[in-house]
């Protein structure tokens, strides 16, 4: 065993969330009769769709191709016809293309062309093909993250899911552990290095001990400490380097993956598979009964509920995400994207329904950063409109963790204002 403990974190928190439902199987929901895809489930440029209304389709066709370096191919996750391709509001209040397809339940498959060969060129063209993107959340193309233009020497595997709440990760690392070794193999191939290190948190010890009976893998056992899966975060307690602000992991010589992803990696590189479907827990004293679940890309957030025998009378919110980082639905108008890894409904018990007051300076929000920002004064600039000033005291380095809002006693939207200031700046940059 190769069990190695991280270097000290001093910020952030230890979150009370129960992992309710740690102990439920992977199951695969049915697909449903009609799948919303949409194009845009990366960063960058939306897929260009390269079907009509009225075509026929397998699960695996190419619908939406990649539209630059930092976009991503779109497939169709069930067999059937395309019978709309329309711009559609989600439940996120965002305008964006589906391809809409009418399941024919034949189950009919299309797979990707075999390997050539298993050279790091190959693997990283096959991960392009596939359409994969960062399945942790951020989307950021995988086959351009494998080609970077600096020299890496460690590859690092993100199993932390410090969220409250979200399983799926955990349960794919005990039940999937050999294919997901094949996975983190291929993508240290492309990257040529050798130094693969993997970052589970401690309260996942049955995970811990399956990663750790593999010579050629370094685990780190996390303390449980949110925001542990960090991508900058993660870096420090695994390796002690520091990625400087405005840099990126491969500035310090590191690349991230999730688990998920590398899984869809070992999927497309060995069964030929393009990325049709996510896993993603389904959870909250909300729910009836809560799951981890593999679901088709465009299933309707509505049949995921359904499949967990529905809402309970004193569900309040539903947030797509995990309670800190996730985002408040406004509506079921929401469709399951290759980047989702939790649906929850909570009880007015496990979410705030206060109004905010006015910042009473405690300074809470600062102490408990991960990023040493000051909250307090980055929102006061985004909501008096001087966003120069916000870039200033460094909105720009902020991962909009929630620990801030966590923390707030004055329940202020601190999060919101941030993330809001960010967009103001990136659009001032643009010229826009």
């Amino acid at each position: 065993m190769s069990i190695f403990k991280p270097k000290r974190f001093p910020f952030g928190n230890r979150i009370h969330g129960t992992k309710l439902s740690k102990k439920s199987p992977t199951e695969t929901i049915p697909a449903p009769e009609k799948v919303y895809i949409s194009v845009s489930q990366h960063i960058g440029a939306p897929a260009i769709p390269v079907v009509n209304i009225g075509d026929r389709v397998k699960k695996g066709t190419l619908i939406a191709e990649a539209s630059g370096a930092i976009s991503a191919n779109v497939y169709s996750s069930v067999s059937g016809t395309v019978s709309d391709i329309r711009d559609i509001v989600n439940g996120l209040n965002q305008r964006q293309k589906h391809i809409i397809i009418d399941n024919d339940f034949t189950g009919e498959e299309e797979f990707l062309p075999p390997m050539p060969d298993f050279e790091p060129q190959s693997i990283v063209e096959r991960i392009r093909l596939a359409g994969i993107v960062g399945l942790g959340g951020a989307g950021f193309p995988t086959a351009a993250k494998l080609t970077p233009k600096t020299h890496l020497d460690t590859l690092i595997i993100n199993g932390a899911e410090c969220e409250p709440y979200l399983t799926c990760d955990y349960r794919l690392m005990i039940e999937r552990t050999q294919e997901i070794y094949k996975g983190i193999k291929y993508v240290a191939r492309a990257l040529k290095v050798a130094n693969i290190v993997i970052g589970i948190e401690i309260n996942k010890p049955l995970a811990i001990k399956a990663f750790s009976e593999f010579s050629d893998l370094k685990v780190v056992a996390l303390k449980k400490q949110y925001p542990m899966g960090s991508e900058k975060h993660l870096i420090y307690v695994c390796t002690g380097r520091k990625v400087p602000v405005g840099k990126m992991p491969f500035d310090v010589g590191c690349c991230v993956q999730n688990i998920k992803t590398v899984l869809a990696v070992f999927d497309a590189i060995e069964n030929n598979r393009p990325l049709t479907e996510t896993h993603i827990t389904v959870s909250g004293h909300g729910i009836k009964n809560q799951k981890n679940l593999c679901a088709p890309i465009g299933t309707p957030f509505s049949s995921l509920i359904e499949y967990c025998g529905g809402k309970t009378e004193n569900a309040k919110k539903i947030v797509a995400g995990g309670p800190m980082m996730g985002k408040a639905l406004v509506s079921l108008n929401q469709f399951v994207r290759k980047t989702d890894s939790g649906l929850l409904c909570l009880t007015d018990t496990e979410t705030s329904t206060d109004k905010p007051t006015n910042c009473i300076n405690c300074g809470l929000c600062a102490r408990k950063c991960p990023m040493r920002l000051m909250p307090m004064y980055i929102e006061s600039f985004a909501m008096s409109g001087n966003f120069k000033e916000a870039e200033r005291y460094g909105a720009l380095n902020c991962v909009e963790c929630g620990l801030c809002a966590y923390n707030c006693p004055a329940r202020r939207a601190l999060v919101q204002s941030i993330s809001m200031a960010k967009a103001k700046i990136k659009e001032m940059k643009n010229g826009k």
